[in-house]
């Protein structure tokens, strides 16, 4: 036989596998249902909730006051109207960051589309800008949200909290990972069964919560393509010994599909990110069909999506066709 042929065969039999092995994979509402809704509002959380999601993704940064609230980035401007609400609180380098507020005067904002420093919105086609009124909601509300949701309708969504920049809190003597950690305990996630992720960027936040402050609760690296050293075998081996999964930029799959060969033969959970329907990589001509490269082909174990109801179908579909 054909060497490549036969090292193509090999590949495709480990994926399968793999794919098998972990069962159906899950749907993650990416910063909740930011397709349809502004990202990180309970509307969005709401809504990704109805269209199935099976967890659902909330960024987290602190307050002047340490609360921890939903939102992507550390500074406020690219998704709320803090320019027009409190234009004198502008630091030097031109950003309002989370951290110069309180609570209270968050309360004060209102959240709408990112957009991009013109002041235009990243993807035009979405929810329109400066329309409704959504408040920027603190963490504890969101899982109030969600599990008030899986009473009412018997279901058991969970939550994927991603720690945005906890170094640079630290620095400013913010303990996002002990305060994180205190919120979901008095939500009852706690041990390796709980229906939560925590996720981060940061390889020292997530060792310490795993080694120095013990917690069991599955934890996710998330890999950008920048970080080359964490695609490697090598970085895949280090992960494992404080990680449950890993959260990769979904090119790096793409560059690399053995990369998800190597993280499940070691343990590891791949949840890659992120897929959109309005900013589709060059190569696919739908949302559906790069879904189905990365459920099938790739044998990812989940996806973070901004259209949770495409994956969704995706999967049930998959579901149904395979043996």
């Amino acid at each position: 036989m054909n060497r490549n042929i036969s090292s193509t065969l090999v590949l495709a039999l480990l994926l399968a596998v793999s794919l098998l092995a972990v069962g159906e994979p899950i749907v993650i509402g990416h910063r909740g249902a930011a397709g349809y809704l502004p990202e990180h509002t309970l509307a969005g959380y709401a809504y990704a909730y109805a269209l199935g999601a099976d967890y659902i993704e909330p960024d987290l940064v602190m307050t002047k006051d340490g609360v921890l609230i939903c939102l992507h980035d550390i500074y406020l401007e690219r998704t709320t109207d803090v320019e027009e609400v409190f234009p004198d609180r502008r630091r030097p380098d031109g950003h309002w960051y989370a951290i110069d507020f309180t609570l209270e005067e968050i309360r004060e904002l209102s959240v709408h589309e990112r957009c991009r420093d013109s002041g235009q919105p990243y993807f035009p086609g979405r929810f329109p800008v400066g329309k409704s009124n959504f408040p920027v909601p603190t963490f504890t509300e969101m899982i109030e949200l969600v599990q008030g949701l899986n009473k009412s309708t018997g279901r058991q969504v969970g939550i994927y909290p991603e720690l945005k920049r906890p170094s640079w809190h630290q620095e400013r003597g913010y303990d996002m990972a002990v305060r994180l950690l205190e919120v979901l305990d008095g939500y009852g996630y706690r041990g390796p069964e709980a229906r939560v992720f925590i996720q981060c960027f940061e390889p020292d936040t997530l060792k310490r919560l795993r080694h120095e402050l013990g917690t069991e609760l599955p934890l996710v690296q998330l890999i950008s393509v920048a970080s080359f050293t964490l695609t490697t075998r090598r970085g895949l081996e280090g992960i494992a010994e404080y990680a449950d999964g890993v959260g990769p930029d979904k090119r790096i799959i793409e560059g690399n599909p053995r990369f998800v060969v190597w993280a499940h033969e070691l343990g590891l959970l791949v949840h890659p990110w992120t897929f959109r329907a309005d900013s589709l990589p060059q190569g696919y001509s739908s949302l559906e069909q790069e879904l189905e490269r990365f459920l099938v082909d790739y044998g990812v174990d989940g996806v973070f999506t901004d259209f949770p109801d495409v994956a969704v179908r995706v999967v049930g579909e998959l579901a149904i066709t395979t043996p």
